[in-house]
């Protein structure tokens, strides 16, 4: 048996290495290590409550969006205040537009180079994957680029900046839309699908988005040239590397569900634990048993918990707390978002081969489909000259949490105010669930079981089957060491 240390990684957010035992040319255990502390949580301690939303969006500046709406909902908690729906329809484009753009920039500027490495020159699809997608000098980055920029002008209309806006509130947003606006947010979004249809997909949005069976994405691959999509392209070098073999987690799955609107979510809260099951949050707790902090006697709830470095801890080997939903692991992302929510081609990708590489993937594009869908909708449901913000006090005494979720996952955030002042913060992000070391119990993290059994080639010294599992999880690591 040999050990390896893969990292730090080039195209993910921060700072992360993986510690590998490998026996015959497979991985047979892995850590992952955050490397990095920040501390936005002690930051927050003794501000003013509406300080968390000047806080919160700067613990990252590719989902700052994300961080704004938990914190909202946080402080909405406090309270007591709902947005109207105008407020409701705003919060969801602004954070489906950062999401849908995360999903965007994840596919093609942080994956699919990895099929234009050297390692795979010899693969009959080689020459298509590194004129298409070689970092810097494919044409896919000149492509999408120019679409995703267009596309983001519905931040600059609806947010007034990206990233670190103030305009989503607990109760709304501060910034009305009116008539003409609206009629520009249409032309937005149409020339976005535009782009979508005629070169992610080479299809339309609603043909994506019915996709219900493993049969029906078959034929719809075989039914052009590889070349034709770009979606095609990932498919057709998914099944030449049976990428629906690697990376397997443990397939429990959570989301916090999204996009709500009039109290009831687009995609659904719950529970995939071989069944749909509703989800508690009680049961939430975080472990500080392999981490750099100053250890609790027993798993805590955030409510309670505590963030307090401590770089001398023995067995500790991430800046990474462990979090664990009724002291189990679960993964989350767009995999977990699409399996929870019940779209029926991931139900039979999951059933067929469970959470992986090719799964996380399909999930994530076929999830960029059904949002801007949506989007589509929440735009025409705008109501010009009615409300978009509630407002209320904050209470000197109380406490509240805020989920959403993230591009990469069910984020959360867990308030208590005190005199008036914030006595405790925690945040648990979507790469704290599934980059988590392991826990009292011995369980390892949902990366780390993902990444056993990945195999390596000949003579590699940084194998690219742990780089296709971790980069499938899309991580953020900024807001994993929060």
């Amino acid at each position: 048996m040999s050990r390896r240390i893969v990292g730090p990684f080039n195209r993910v957010e921060g700072d992360l290495e993986v510690e590998l035992e490998i026996e015959q040319e497979r991985v047979k255990s892995a850590r992952v290590s955050s490397s990095l502390f920040r501390g936005f949580e002690q930051m927050l301690q003794g501000k003013e409550p509406g300080d968390a939303l000047v806080y919160t969006p700067r613990i990252c500046g590719i989902c700052s969006v994300s961080q704004s709406v938990a914190a909202a909902r946080a402080l909405a908690a406090l309270q007591g205040v709902t947005p109207p729906l105008n407020g409701e329809l705003a919060i969801n484009l602004i954070l489906a537009n950062e999401n849908v753009a995360d999903h965007l920039t994840h596919f093609y500027l942080f994956f699919m180079p990895d099929f234009a490495r050297e390692t795979y020159r010899g693969e009959p699809w080689y020459p298509m994957i590194e004129s298409r997608f070689r970092a810097q000098s494919g044409s896919a980055a000149r492509e999408m680029l120019p679409a995703r920029a267009q596309f983001m002008h519905l931040m600059g209309l609806m947010a007034g900046k990206w990233p670190h806006s103030l305009a989503i509130q607990p109760g709304g947003t501060t910034r009305a839309v009116e008539m003409q606006e609206r009629a520009r947010l249409r032309a937005i979004l149409f020339g976005f699908r535009r782009f979508l249809e005629t070169t992610l997909y080479g299809d339309t949005l609603e043909n994506i988005a019915s996709l219900n069976s493993i049969a029906a994405l078959d034929q719809w691959i075989d039914a052009h040239d590889p070349g034709s999509s770009d979606f095609r392209r990932f498919l057709e070098v998914a099944r030449a590397l049976d990428l629906h073999l690697l990376g397997r987690g443990n397939d429990r799955f959570m989301s916090y569900g999204v996009y709500r609107q009039q109290g009831e979510p687009g995609f659904r809260q719950g529970l995939w634990d071989d069944a749909e099951q509703p989800l508690e949050t009680a049961l939430i707790t975080e472990d500080l048993s392999h981490s750099w902090m100053v250890h609790q006697k027993s798993p805590r709830h955030p409510f309670d918990g505590i963030t307090l470095p401590d770089a001398d801890v023995a067995n500790a080997y991430s800046w990474c707390k462990a979090p664990r939903l009724d002291g189990r692991v679960v993964e989350v992302g767009a995999l977990a978002r699409q399996q929870v929510d019940g779209q029926s081609l991931v139900r039979a990708l999951v059933a067929e081969s469970g959470g992986n590489v090719r799964n996380r993937v399909i999930a994530r594009l076929l999830e960029i489909a059904r949002v801007v869908m949506l989007m589509e909708t929440w735009v025409m449901e705008l109501k010009p000259g009615e409300a978009f913000c509630n407002h209320k006090p904050f209470p000197q005494v109380a406490q509240g949490y805020g989920l959403v979720e993230a591009a990469r996952g069910s984020l959360g955030h867990w308030i208590k105010v005190k005199n008036g002042h914030i006595l405790n913060y925690q945040i648990i992000a979507p790469t704290t669930w599934n980059f988590s070391p392991r826990d009292h119990q011995g369980q390892p993290g949902a990366l780390e079981l993902a990444l056993v059994d990945a195999p390596l080639r000949p003579g590699e010294k940084d194998p690219v089957s742990v780089q296709h599992i971790v980069r499938s999880f899309d991580p953020c690591m900024v807001c994993t060491v929060h």
